[in-house]
Parts: structure tokens; sequence; C-alpha cells
């Protein structure tokens, strides 16, 4: 692999019928329980196992990174959690990154929208425009960027979008 990548992971589809408190406490559905394996299937297939993984802490981030990690042989306990992906917006992100040692060569990051859906536009720029009418960051959609080596200051479409994968565009 040259250079860096960025796999940015939506959380899977979570339970609206749980008992859940919180929305923070909210846990994943059938089918996002179903659908985080098949995208860590997936990016095993393509050779794209991470070197960090950084989620959300919020219980439908953390199963939904604990499953693709286990599909791809990733340990689950080396898994990064940082709340400033669920509580905060695409500038805490955008200095999440900046943060991931240069040694990291693949870092796959999992949260939530709005934020991520804004910020895989932000790093592709027009390259995202032709998802956009469709729904365009879903459940457990995932953009795999290729990226400058230096993340301390990304600009607005410094990234290149490689491939942009949905659930439902995966082999059953």
């Amino acid at each position: 692999m040259k250079g860096r990548e960025l796999l940015v992971l939506r959380h899977g589809k979570s339970s609206w019928d749980s008992d859940a408190e919180t929305d923070f406490d909210r846990p994943l559905s059938k089918r996002g329980r179903r659908d985080a394996p098949r995208i860590g299937e997936w990016l095993d297939s393509e050779n794209l196992a991470p070197d960090l993984i950084v989620s959300s802490p919020a219980k439908r981030a953390r199963q939904t990174s604990r499953r693709v990690a286990r599909a791809l042989g990733f340990d689950p306990e080396a898994i990064v959690y940082d709340e400033r992906i669920y509580y905060s917006g695409m500038r805490d992100v955008l200095d999440i990154l900046a943060e991931c040692d240069s040694s990291f060569k693949r870092v796959l990051l999992t949260g939530h929208n709005p934020t991520l859906e804004t910020l895989v536009s932000y790093l592709g720029g027009s390259a995202t425009l032709a998802f956009e009418a469709d729904k365009f960051f879903p459940t457990c959609a995932l953009a795999w960027f290729r990226m400058p080596d230096d993340w301390v200051e990304l600009e607005p479409a410094s990234a290149s979008l490689v491939h942009l994968v949905r659930p439902r565009t995966l082999n059953a």
C-alpha cells in the first residue's frame, strides 16, 4: 500500500424498539447485527484490514466496530473509543484523525451521521456527488479513501474516494 488510507464506517442499523434509556445506549437491530460482519468480510476480501480502529463509544457503534473487527481477525480489545465522535461534529473528527500516529497506514473510523456524511463529502469533494442522489451514507455504509500522508490539516477534497460500499450492494 502506498500512502495512507481511511475507512469511514457508519454504525449499523440501530433498534428503536429496545429498552435503552438514552440514544447513547441504543443497540444494533437484527439488520445491524447482520450487516456489520458483512462489511468486515468485504474488507477482509479486499485485504483492507486496518492498523487502527477508532470508534464512537455509543453502544451501536461499539457493537458495529467489534463485529467488523472480528470478521477481519482484528482484536476487538484493541479498538480505541473516543467520545468526541459521538458528542461533536466534523471538526472534532478531523482533530481525531490529526492525532492518529502516521505509523498507522490504514485507519477505520466508526461513527454517526450527520457528522460522517459531512466528513465523507468534505474529504471526497466532487467525487461524492455521484452518490448523493441516492441515500448517500446509510447505516453500515463504508467509504474507502486514499489519503495524503499528513493528516494534521486535511483540506476539502484532499482525499481520493476509492469506493463507497453499502450493505445492500453486497452478496448475502
